[in-house]
Formats: C-alpha cells, structure tokens, sequence
C-alpha cells in the first residue's frame, strides 16, 4: 500500500467519522407529562411542529401541546432522580 492509498483511506475514515455526529435524537415534552423522541430536530412552521419518527414518516403536533423540546441526550441525565440513603438501623440484637 502506497502513501496516495494511505491518504485517501484516512481521508475516507474521517469524513464519515465527523458525519455519525450529525445524526441526534430529540425528545418533546407534552403538557400532559408523556414524551415522544423524534429522529429529526423539530420545525416550527406557524403554530405546528413537524418532525420525522422513528420510520422515517413526517408527523406533525400542535405548538399547544408541546412543553419543552431538548436533545436526547440532555433529557436522559434529567431522568436521573436523587435518591437519599436509607437510615441506619441497628440490628435486632443490639439491645442499648
């Protein structure tokens, strides 16, 4: 293999490791609590979002229902909740 291969396989990695940073998901809240995680960033076009599903199919939703719109992977470090420690309890055979 000569340097000019070389080159050109390296030029070839590169690209299409820059390019599997473009692909992100997103999650949209609603106003009843649930969520939708779309495969394309949401567009706003007058008082409907327009975003494509996991299939690849266009959908729409009303402005009206949505809460808040983020990245998924802000969303998922959100989902994780505080859970403070259980007390200390002495075991049953400690009298005093």
């Amino acid at each position: 293999m000569n340097t000019k291969e070389t080159i050109q396989r390296l030029a070839v990695a590169l690209v299409l490791l820059s390019l599997c940073g473009c692909a992100s998901h997103y999650v949209i809240k609603l106003n009843n609590g649930s969520t939708v995680t779309t495969a394309s960033k949401p567009k706003l076009k007058g008082s409907t979002y327009y975003y494509k599903d996991a299939k690849g199919d266009m959908v729409s939703l009303p402005q009206s229902r949505v809460r808040e719109i983020e990245p998924a992977s802000m969303a998922a470090e959100e989902n994780k909740q505080f859970t403070p420690p259980e007390p200390y309890k002495k075991p049953w055979w400690h009298f005093w």
